[in-house]
């Protein structure tokens, strides 16, 4: 099964573009998975794919679009049973 990373980011990253960013981001890694935005502001990125690709998606994941301000992300590794066929933007 696919490697997964499970992130929550906080900062200022609703009403920003982040969701369409982090879209354009991983396809353009070749990652499947979804993200969200949560109550309270958050946004929750699932995604899976090459270990490297991940990383990169992380790294991008801090530091945000150009209106975002990013204060943290969590992130933690996961193995899902469950596989994405592509990456969305869950509402």
């Amino acid at each position: 099964m696919a490697r997964t990373l499970h992130c929550v980011v906080s900062g200022r990253v609703q009403g920003v573009f982040f969701r369409a960013s982090v879209l354009d981001q991983a396809q353009a890694l070749g990652l499947t998975g979804w993200v969200r935005n949560l109550p309270g502001g958050r946004l929750e990125v699932l995604a899976q794919g090459d270990d490297g690709a991940l990383e990169e998606l992380a790294g991008l994941l801090r530091q945000g679009p150009p209106l975002a301000r990013v204060e943290d992300v969590e992130a933690e590794w996961t193995d899902q049973d469950r596989a994405f066929s592509n990456f969305q933007i869950k509402r």
